[in-house]
């Protein structure tokens, strides 16, 4: 509680206290806080002599006859309009960082002067975490250029007289799209059909390293289904560096031609990065043998109904509905040049997870070494 403003209803048993007569440090005994804090309230906050108020505020006997002990016991005091005064004491007559000043009568709030900085991360598709980081990270001797991510997502969230919700919908400038978390859990249904391609190859049987990030060259990857499953495209994800790459389908998801796709991705990269592949248990992996023979990455796959076991995969895919949503995008208009330039984008946004480098960064740092 120490260091915390007065609440309305400490204010209401101030009141309360105060009109029965108890001096300044029993009333602070009562309520938790210091006698100094209880002082303070009723000297700064006191309601002069109450005659202007509509209903009397609390008097102290103590301040009144000829044994009066004068002071701050002298003033009437009513818990809301003390608690009137503390907030029109707390409004900040200088401008935010993001949100101009609101508190201003007859103004509406305009922009702060760092927003066209944040905003155009946030057009980037920037997560408000990494933006925060990064404005640290570019001014480092400018802490008047720094914001918290908590100060990003309220200038995303505030309702605005048409000001900043105007500028930049919140579809674009959140990257979930949403306004509240909604449940993550799903039933899983107990159906099995016999999936012949899997055979021992088990995520259970996968090398001991792929498990441990340290190790480079161990990949997760998945489909991404367009509007009523009618196209999709192929997205891979490094699970040391978080690298993402991304492969165009554009005539059908079958196993043949995912399979080609698959070993068009694996040849940008060397083959000592190209190491173990985990994917679902789906039928376009039926012929995941042509692929190992031709890159020398093996596939594993995962338990049924376990997305858990692919988690950079599932992350990124979610990161990838920002560009992508289900219900209108036809993967069949996107070229193999729209998707890179999406990997791109997201191999350059500063992860948390990475000490917020970016996975080009990382990446690049591990080719370099490979080739020291």
């Amino acid at each position: 509680m120490a260091g915390a403003r007065l609440t309305l209803e400490e204010r209401a048993q101030i009141e309360v206290l105060f009109g029965q007569g108890l001096s300044f440090p029993v009333i602070a005994r009562v309520i938790g806080r210091d006698r100094t804090t209880v002082w303070r309230e009723v000297t700064r906050n006191n309601s002069y002599r109450g005659a202007h108020l509509r209903v009397p505020g609390a008097r102290s006997p103590a301040g009144r006859g000829p044994d009066s002990r004068g002071g701050a016991y002298r003033w009437s005091y009513a818990h809301g309009v003390a608690q009137d005064k503390a907030d029109r004491r707390a409004r900040r007559p200088r401008a935010g960082k993001l949100i101009g000043n609101a508190n201003v009568k007859g103004r509406p709030s305009s922009p702060g002067r760092l927003w066209p900085l944040v905003a155009a991360r946030l057009r980037e598709r920037w997560s408000p975490r990494q933006i925060a980081h990064w404005l640290r990270q570019e001014f480092p001797d400018s802490p008047e250029r720094w914001v918290s991510h908590e100060t990003i997502y309220q200038a995303i969230y505030y309702q605005a007289r048409g000001g900043m919700r105007a500028e930049l919908d919140r579809q674009i400038a959140l990257r979930s799209g949403r306004t509240r978390r909604r449940p993550q859990s799903r039933a899983a249904t107990a159906g099995r059909g016999a999936k012949t391609w899997i055979g021992d190859l088990n995520i259970s049987t996968r090398p001991a390293e792929a498990a441990d990030r340290a190790v480079p060259g161990h990949w997760e990857g998945d489909l991404i289904i367009g509007a009523r499953g009618s196209s999709a495209i192929i997205t891979l994800v490094e699970r040391s560096t978080r690298f993402v790459m991304l492969g165009a389908l554009p005539g059908s998801r079958v196993s043949e031609e995912v399979t080609r796709v698959l070993i068009d991705l694996m040849g940008r990269v060397p083959t000592q990065l190209a190491k173990t592949l985990t994917w679902d248990q789906g039928s376009e992996m039926a012929r995941h043998a042509a692929f190992t023979l031709a890159t020398g990455c093996q596939v594993f796959f995962c338990d049924p109904h376990s997305p858990w076991q692919r988690g950079s995969n599932e992350n990124t895919n979610g990161l990838l509905r920002q560009y992508f949503p289900r219900s209108s995008t036809d993967f069949r208009t996107w070229t193999q040049d729209d998707l890179d330039a999406v990997a791109r984008q997201l191999n350059g946004r500063p992860r948390e997870t990475l000490d917020w480098q970016n996975p080009a960064q990382r990446l690049n740092d591990l080719l370099v070494a490979t080739a020291a």
